[in-house]
């Protein structure tokens, strides 16, 4: 059985994470009164069908200006990239992390929001 990658994500992210930062896998309604935000999704991969997963995650960062949605989603990189060194983790264990995408600057149609987007190429299995 694989390891689910987005619950793995936000159980790091929330307890590695400043505590004021929501981390979750939905764009909630009222985005701009929920920053700073980090939304977390599964966006391809593969598994062996047994133990070994490789998902591609976006770690998106959603903040009220540019640069603090900057800043967050740096601080969500370096956290992944601990998440990495730490190795096992609620029932997982995360053998390697590669940055696909590093975070960059996307645009949003809500205009009180500001977004920051990374991609990660995670590989785990459990512990």
């Amino acid at each position: 059985m694989s390891v689910l990658v987005e619950p793995l994500l936000i159980a790091w992210l929330t307890q590695d994470l400043n505590p004021q930062v929501e981390v979750t896998t939905e764009t909630p309604p009222y985005l701009e009164e929920r920053v700073p935000l980090l939304q977390v999704a599964r966006i391809y991969g593969h598994d062996d069908g047994f133990r070994l997963d490789r998902p591609a995650v976006d770690v998106t960062a959603f903040a009220a200006d540019r640069l603090a949605a900057a800043r967050l989603a740096g601080r969500a990189r370096d956290s992944v990239l601990r998440l990495w060194r730490h190795g096992a983790f609620a029932g997982a264990v995360v053998t390697d992390v590669a940055i696909s995408t590093a975070p960059r600057w996307l645009p949003y149609d809500n205009t009180a929001v500001r977004r920051y987007a990374a991609t990660y190429q995670i590989t785990t299995h459990p512990a």
